[in-house]
């Protein structure tokens, strides 16, 4: 619907407006926008919400509705739009989409107490609230399993620190980040909107950070971020003296988290949602993942910006939206404690242990609406009696669930699962007084009334009886009336002047007149005469207004509910996170006997040992396909193995076998079980990857450059306890140079990061420096030749690859048969030892535009062989390659190479 459609929209402008004058309705309009500058102004006007002047402009684009106009403002036509209240929803999420922010105006009183002040008075209107992308609460504007958080960075004397708020859960924390591991932290929560003070914008060291995280930005004034006034108004949130039962916070802690409390209680204009106490988590308490590792791994989004394909998709066996958002936590924060590691593997074990208990668990989990939201939305003041009802239904599951566990477990329930038992809470009493109360399926707003259940509100009951059966009343009151007066013509009727009425034909007027008939006479018409009784004159009264007596009652009563709701708020939230939880641990119990997955043991070692890894989203992809078993592959980085240098062609399944190990590493310390037939996981603090190739144009960087970024970062941050997984490091340059970087860097990483490492590469050269590295292990993907053709088998195995197969993927990528001619006849010129510029001269004569336009040439007919099969005579391959050898003429690395062709022919 277009504004064109309502009738404010097409009201004609008067003359006062053609002027020029500015009128009493669009000086509210202006004095409110000029309060909210940044926003776009949806402002109430009847049935739609308006937008004008450059407002209007940009919202007609960004939804594509009509752009049409209303009066003059200054002389000039006033751009116009609007959108349904209905149904505005639907146009606050494409407006959040596009990075935009809203204030939502409405109308504060009724129109008909403006008109009493005057027929030129405006209606009252204010802003109630400004929806900004990190403060959205809506179920629509919501994605049900994931998070919306909003964010805040500041600093304080000279250190930072990193807050976070999600207000549809209620969920507060904070941590200290330094400036080089702020994206990392970013990148963790991917917020949806972060504040920051605008004298950050300017640090030099984070303007990189900033252009990459631009779109969500909401820039504040130094005053709005500081610490003495952070830890006042988390004092004043939170109603206390001292901060100290939360935790040890410093300066940039109360001042991140001091300016998102205050920030919540703007744009809510006052009405804060109710917040946890924020918690501090301290430095290191989760497993470390930069953006490119997030981006390169495709945890929660595949490379496409897409959920389907991701880790995250795959893992995922939670039956409610709480327990997905939590388990898409764990999986973005893996813990770095193994004591907690190992409370969440105890109960993942319980419950595979227990498939009984399990799938009774998942059935009641299945009927758990989002407590989480539905308790923010109504302690906000923005829900309604679905939302009641969502939490009746919730908490009456708990009592089932509690026992189900104790009694399917027999007793013997790990600390976790007890500990989410402990949590679930009593709410019997509110569970009691919802049930009575609300309609089984109650509508969405306490405005559309006729959520009370019968029976629980007498005085409501009597209302709803007057208003549903009036016309049973009154058909009853007009029979009896015509048997006790004997006139079968007697009615009673009502019109909008005298009310309800009898009225009888004028030749029976008279015997109603007498004054002991009860009746009393109103209105004398030509052919009839009308009367009223005292009966129906207070059966009138009651009927008058009884409908919207009744949906004022029900209002007031829904008003009670939320009340009682709200102040057994933090058992109920409390209860809320335990369903999550639980819900996350049988998902997780479900997967590992769906997907063969065993329990990791994790602790504080330097070993990285996995049986028969696979790939948990390649595994996958592989079950719909016939014959598409994955290959498990082990991988032991142990302290005396801890860097492996991977070689093999492509599409043998280097950069899976890469990526694999380290989802096992995350899937492990997210509390999970892996998908291997055995794993042994010492602590990872950060996991960095340099997979994959891509360019960053917006910033100028090539494939190589942000290659070479994301490798200087892991080679200046990566400490013995990191896992650091890398491929193709050097491509994208000269051939000497990315071998030297290459070269340089499987130094660096065994010498001075010391940390355990997968190195795959193409350079055959870097097999050498297992001579003078101890702790490099040489590995390569098998492949087998077959009809001058190769098989891969994906099996990992010692040693190194002495071909890269490079022509026979090219094949199997369809290139024209001359170019691949063409591409078999340079190889093998060079490597046939005559490298360098003469033997590139030489091939420059051999144009390769004229070599692919000449015809092949047949094959030479093959020599017959004796009657007695006796080979004939002369040297063999080798025997002819050795002889070609000079030793003198060869450098070192044309030594080294000679010697592996030299060992292939022996073999072949």
């Amino acid at each position: 619907m277009t504004t064109s459609d309502a009738a404010p929209a097409a009201a004609p402008s008067s003359p006062a407006e053609d002027a020029g004058a500015v009128t009493p309705m669009m000086a509210q309009y202006l004095e409110v926008k000029a309060a909210h500058p940044d926003c776009l102004l949806f402002y109430r006007m009847g049935d739609f919400y308006e937008l004008f002047f450059d407002d209007a402009v940009a919202a007609a684009e960004i939804l594509n509705i009509a752009l049409t106009k209303r009066g003059k403002h200054q002389g000039d036509d006033i751009p116009m739009c609007g959108v349904p209240v209905h149904s505005h929803e639907q146009y606050l999420a494409k407006l959040i989409r596009s990075g935009r922010k809203i204030a939502i105006c409405e109308q504060m009183e009724d129109p008909a107490e403006a008109k009493k002040r005057g027929s030129k008075a405006v209606v009252k209107r204010d802003v109630i609230r400004v929806v900004t992308p990190g403060t959205i609460t809506e179920d629509g504007l919501l994605d049900p399993r994931g998070h919306n958080y909003l964010a805040c960075v500041a600093e304080a004397g000279g250190a930072l620190a990193l807050a976070w708020v999600e207000i549809s859960t209620g969920a507060f924390a904070v941590r200290p980040v330094d400036a080089r591991r702020l994206g990392a932290a970013l990148a963790e929560l991917a917020p949806g909107e972060i504040l920051v003070a605008d004298r950050l914008l300017e640090r030099p060291d984070l303007f990189d950070l900033w252009g990459e995280w631009k779109p969500a930005l909401s820039p504040l004034p130094a005053a709005r971020v500081s610490s003495t006034a952070g830890e006042a108004r988390l004092k004043a949130a939170f109603r206390v003296e001292a901060l100290d039962a939360f935790g040890a916070f410093g300066r940039p802690d109360l001042a991140a988290a001091g300016a998102l409390v205050d920030y919540v209680e703007a744009t809510q204009k006052g009405r804060l949602p109710r917040l946890e106490p924020p918690r501090r988590v301290a430095d290191g308490a989760s497993l470390e993942i930069d953006a490119a590792t997030r981006r390169n791994l495709e945890l929660t989004r595949t490379l496409s910006g897409e959920r389907r394909g991701s880790l995250l998709a795959v893992i995922d066996r939670t039956v409610t939206g709480a327990g997905a958002r939590l388990l898409e936590r764990w999986l973005a924060a893996p813990l770095t404690d193994p004591s907690a590691i190992t409370d969440r593997l105890d109960a993942v074990a319980a419950l595979v242990d227990a498939p009984a208990a399990r799938e009774a668990l998942r059935a009641r989990l299945r009927r758990v609406p989002d407590v989480e939201r539905a308790l923010s939305r109504l302690v906000l003041g923005r829900g309604g009696p679905r939302d009641l009802a969502m939490l009746r239904d919730a908490l009456a599951e708990i009592p089932g669930l509690r026992a189900g566990l104790d009694e399917d477990l027999r007793g013997l329930v790990p600390t976790l699962l007890a500990g989410g038992a402990r949590d679930l809470g009593d709410h019997a009493t509110l569970v009691d007084r919802l049930t009575r109360a609300l309609e089984a399926e109650p509508p969405l707003l306490a405005r559309d009334g006729g959520f009370i259940r019968p029976g629980y509100h007498a005085g409501l009951d009597e209302l709803r009886t007057l208003h549903d059966e009036s016309r049973r009343l009154i058909a009853a009151l007009q029979a009896r009336l015509a048997e006790e007066t004997g006139i079968g013509a007697l009615k009673v009727r009502h019109n909008n002047v005298i009310g309800y009425y009898v009225e009888v034909p004028s030749r029976h007027a008279d015997r109603l007149m007498a004054p002991d008939s009860g009746f009393i006479h109103r209105q004398t018409m030509a052919n009839a005469a009308r009367f009223t009784t005292v009966e129906l004159s207070d059966l009138e009264n009651k009927l008058r207004g009884a409908g919207d007596k009744a949906l004022a009652l029900e209002q007031s009563l829904f008003g009670d509910l939320v009340a009682e709701v709200t102040a057994r708020a933090d058992p109920i939230a409390l209860a809320a996170r335990a369903l999550a939880m639980l819900d996350v641990l049988a998902g997780l119990a479900e997967l590992a006997e769906a997907r063969r997955y065993v329990r990791p043991q994790v602790d504080d070692s330097a070993a990285f040992a996995v049986t028969g890894g696979r790939h948990p989203v390649v595994e996958a992809a592989l079950e719909a396909e016939p014959d598409g078993a994955f290959v498990g592959n082990a991988c032991d980085l142990g302290p005396e193995t801890r860097l492996w240098l991977v070689t093999g062609p492509n599409m043998a399944g280097k950069s899976t076998f890469l990526r694999q190990n380290a989802l096992i590493a995350i899937l492990a310390q997210m509390g999970g079980f892996v998908p291997a037939e055995a794993a042994h996981v010492g602590i990872v603090d950060r996991l960095f990857s340099r997979v994959g190739a891509a360019d960053d144009l917006a910033r100028g960087r090539s494939t190589f450059m942000v290659e070479m970024v994301e490798t200087a970062a892991i080679l200046n941050q990566a400490t013995e306890r990191s896992l650091v997984i890398l491929d193709e490091i050097g491509r994208g340059t000269a051939t000497y140079d990315g071998l030297a970087i290459a070269w340089a860097t499987l130094e660096h990483l065994h010498e001075a990061n010391r940390c355990r490492a997968l190195f795959a590469t193409h350079y055959h050269e870097l097999t050498a420096l297992a001579e003078s590295l101890a702790r490099l292990s040489c590995h390569t993907m098998r492949v087998r030749e077959w009809n001058d053709g190769i098989v891969f088998l994906h099996e990992v195995a010692p040693g190194v690859a002495d071909r890269s197969y490079g022509i026979h993927v090219a094949r199997l990528a369809g290139l024209p048969p001359a170019v691949l001619t063409r591409a078999e006849t340079v190889l093998k010129r060079l490597e046939s030892g005559a490298e360098g510029a003469p033997s590139a001269a030489r091939l420059v004569e051999d144009l390769p535009l004229f070599a692919a336009a000449r015809p092949a040439a047949p094959p030479p007919a093959e020599a017959p062989v004796p009657a007695d099969d006796t080979p004939p005579a002369g040297p063999s391959a080798l025997e002819q390659a050795l002889a070609n050898v000079d030793p003198d003429d060869l450098t070192p690395r044309q030594a080294l190479e000679a010697l592996y062709r030299l060992k292939a022919l022996e073999r072949s």
